[in-house]
């Protein structure tokens, strides 16, 4: 089978994959926070969120213990985690398209060659980089009312009062990190340097 990746750039296919998987799969998933909401646990990411009070008539309200997003881009808590859902999930598409590339490099010949992987490191570093720009403006959230809610009234923007942070949201960093610092250095070493053409 044909391959366009020295030995670094078939480590970095295999990094690229894994950490666009951890941070598009931790990116979807509704566990960056956790709190407590009448007595039931409660966890949200930017555009998710599990267990949410239903109005059932005109004096009860009870928990739905079920996950789901949010009914529309609009009803996401605040502007930051509008922005942060955005920025996050561009950021994980480009971290997705160099991850098939990647991979793809390993079975076709000629497909990558020194310059093309150094043009996917430097896309892979603006998708970690979207991503950690989006991980850090997550906490900028904390301070609208649903949060509050599920955080004892106690939380503010940087302050989590008695919620907590969850594995997600350190998985969606974490993948970031390793495509930005990792996969970006090792992307210069990826692609075998071209023959020199007869002609």
């Amino acid at each position: 089978m044909a391959n366009s990746l020295t030995v670094l750039g078939t480590l970095w296919a295999l990094l690229s994959f894994l950490s666009a998987a951890t941070s598009c799969t931790s990116f979807f998933m509704p566990y960056w926070l956790y709190g407590f909401q009448m007595g039931k646990p409660v966890s949200f990411s930017t555009f998710r969120r599990c267990t949410y009070p239903v109005q059932m008539d005109e004096r009860n309200m009870v928990m739905l213990e079920e996950c789901g997003r949010y009914a529309s881009f609009s009803s996401i808590p605040s502007l930051s985690w509008q922005i942060c859902t955005l920025v996050t999930g561009i950021g994980c598409a480009l971290l997705l398209v160099v991850s098939i590339a990647s991979v793809l490099g390993c079975c076709i010949g000629d497909l990558i060659s020194r310059m093309t992987g150094r043009f996917y490191g430097a896309i892979q570093f603006i998708g970690g980089l979207l991503i950690s720009s989006g991980c850090a403006l997550y906490p900028l959230g904390w301070n609208s009312p649903e949060i509050q809610q599920a955080c004892g009234n106690a939380s503010s923007q940087f302050q989590l009062g008695t919620c907590k942070l969850g594995w997600a949201y350190y998985c969606t960093g974490g993948g970031a990190a390793v495509a930005m610092l990792i996969c970006t250095w090792l992307s210069c070493f990826a692609g075998k340097k071209n023959k020199p053409s007869l002609y």
